[in-house]
Order: structure tokens, then sequence, then C-alpha cells
């Protein structure tokens, strides 16, 4: 248990490097599924995204491990390694940092991964927003340029110019040199809007909580504990000034004799 507990990040991490390898997983799926030249040009701009991600994991797990050798060799690092290559013959090594992920939550527990997630709402928060940034660029994409690509005086023909579409409007920027022309389109884009903006406004909530909370907040005074703190005060007081009085008559008494 001391050794799964070794190699466990934090909760929402896991749960987030989960979801990207299950994901990538699912797009080398449909590369070889379905050839289309639109949809290859999406998946291998996430693919890209993907492999950036992952080699930020290997770096950091390998980092953070108790012993690098033990992660490298024993613990598959060097299959988190050489599936963070961009090349579909080590993709599929991605089932390794999935299976591993899948192995720590179970050690953990149900019940402790859930009250994880909720005591680090921040943290959570940010995972979230980061898996809705990436499957909107993606879904987002891909969808725009399905429903835009063959329609009459459509400005969105490509799979660049439906990325760029989508990432202008996460961003709530949205130059205006591409747009939607369809009903569909549009609805599609209302909705990347919205998301856009709930996206960025929680990773400005998340920023805020994070420079502007207190670092080291005090922790929570107990009543009881304070009570006790002031009865031991006031006794110590009583015996100091006890102490003072007797020396104050020893003076008084020894001219006398």
């Amino acid at each position: 248990m001391t050794k799964e507990r070794s190699e466990l990040k934090s909760i929402g991490y896991e749960i987030f490097i989960g979801i990207l390898s299950i994901l990538s997983i699912i797009n080398l799926v449909l590369l070889y599924v379905v050839q289309e030249q639109s949809l290859d040009t999406v998946l291998s701009v996430m693919n890209g995204i993907f492999s950036v991600t992952f080699v930020a994991d290997f770096l950091y797990r390998i980092a953070t491990a108790p012993s690098a050798a033990a992660y490298f060799f024993k613990h598959f690092g060097w299959a988190d390694l050489l599936a963070s290559v961009p090349l579909a013959q080590f993709k599929i090594l991605r089932v390794f940092r999935l299976i591993r992920v899948y192995r720590l939550l179970r050690e953990v527990g149900i019940r402790t991964v859930g009250r994880a997630l909720i005591k680090d709402r921040a943290g959570s928060s940010l995972y979230v927003l980061l898996v809705m940034g990436i499957f909107v660029l993606e879904f987002g994409s891909l969808a725009m340029l399905r429903v835009e690509q063959g329609a009459p005086r459509a400005n969105i023909t490509t799979a660049s110019d439906a990325i760029w579409y989508t990432i202008v409007t996460i961003s709530t920027v949205g130059y205006g040199d591409q747009y939607p022309v369809t009903d569909l389109g549009r609805v599609i884009g209302a909705w990347i809007i919205v998301l856009g903006v709930g996206i960025f406004g929680t990773f400005t909530g998340y920023l805020a909580n994070l420079f502007l909370s207190p670092r080291n907040p005090a922790p929570p005074v107990d009543a009881a504990d304070t009570s006790t703190e002031t009865v031991e005060g006031l006794r110590l007081r009583l015996e100091e000034s006890e102490a003072k009085l007797t020396e104050i008559r020893k003076l008084l008494v020894e001219p006398t004799q």
C-alpha cells in the first residue's frame, strides 16, 4: 500500500491523465477506422497536444519518484516515455499509463477519491476546465468542419480553419475572419462561446484564489482550548504574584532582625 501511495500524485491529476489517455486511444482507433484527411489533421493536432502533456507527465513523475530507476524500469516509466513520442507505433503504449491510473485509484478507494475531489475543489475545477477545453477544441472543430465544409459561401472549409475558429471562439477573442454560415453551425458556435466563457471564467477564479488566498491560513481556534489556556495563564500569574509577595515579606523582615 505504501508503494502505491508513493506513486500516486493528486487524485484530480491522476484522473486528468487517465481521461487524456482514454481520449488519445480513441483518437488512435478513429485514425485507423475513418480514413479522411480533415479528420486526420484535427486528430494530429490533438495528438501533438497529448504528446506534450504526456512528456510533461513523464518528467514530473520521474522527478518526484522516490527512485527514478524503479519508476523507469519497474513501473513502466519507459512506456510512458515512448508513448509520449508522436508516432502511431508507440501510441498504443498509452494503455500502460491508463492501467497505472486505474490501479492507483483502485488501491485508494472510491470513497477516498470522492472526499479528495471535494476537499480540493479549486484543483479539481482546474482539471475539469482543462478537460473541457480539450474536448471542446477537438469535437467542436470536428463538428464545425462537418457542418460547414460543404455549405455554399462557407469560409470554414479546412481542418485548420475549423481549429482556428474553435480556438479564437473558446478564448472569446473572435477575430471574425472565420465564422459559420449555416444555422446548425451557428448553434455549434454559440455552444462553443458559452463553454469558452465558462472555462475562462473558472480559470480566472482559480487564479484569483491561488494568488489572493493566504499561503498559511491560521488554524481554527477551539473554544475549549482557549478557555484551558486562559485558566492556565491565570494560575501561572497567581503563582508568580505569590512568589514576589514572599520575597517582599522576606525583605521587610530581614532589617528588623
